[in-house]
């Protein structure tokens, strides 16, 4: 097992996307969110009714960043900053059979790294519906802490977190 998890470690590179990738993206996320669909028995979730041209959009203004494996978008991740400094990092998601290799983590601290650097973020914020305990695992072993809930448009019960920006040194080297 391990030998494996080397292999898709080296061999899955994380890049900014670009304008090329957003069909791939799209169906990937297709894809991912259908789990969460299920876990609620809710498929008007925000991701799989996403439209292709907001989809366009976001990865022309927002910082959106893809795991591929060769030609293949196997993960993405988006972020934008509201106007107080936030970094809000939204629709994570990693291919079904690439899950559990840390792509995700990964993606996100790309995510994190961008916000900082590029885009002034002070704190981090992120979501997930109450049910996702693997998200939230990932989320909470990457640092971030449960600062309220709220009812999402769709109806689904979401778990707000949040990390401080100086927070991210210590999960990069952990």
């Amino acid at each position: 097992m391990s030998g494996r998890r080397a292999h898709m470690g080296m061999s899955v590179t994380i890049s900014a996307a670009t304008a090329q990738d957003v069909e791939q993206i799209f169906r990937l996320q297709y894809l991912c969110f259908q789990r969460e669909a299920e876990l609620y028995d809710n498929y008007r979730i925000d991701p799989l009714v996403q439209t292709l041209e907001s989809l366009r959009a976001e990865v022309a203004d927002d910082l959106v960043f893809v795991a591929r494996l060769g030609d293949e978008v196997v993960g993405s991740v988006r972020g934008v900053t509201d106007p107080d400094g936030t970094g809000l990092i939204g629709k994570l998601c990693v291919h079904p059979r690439l899950q559990g290799h840390g792509l995700g983590a990964r993606l996100l601290l790309a995510a994190e790294s961008a916000l900082a650097a590029e885009r002034a973020a002070t704190r981090f914020r992120l979501h997930s519906g109450h049910r996702s305990e693997g998200n939230l695992r990932l989320y909470r072993r990457a640092g971030y802490a449960q600062v309220g809930a709220v009812t999402g448009a769709d109806g689904v019960r979401m778990v707000l977190l949040e990390k401080d920006a100086a927070d991210r040194d210590f999960v990069a080297s952990a």
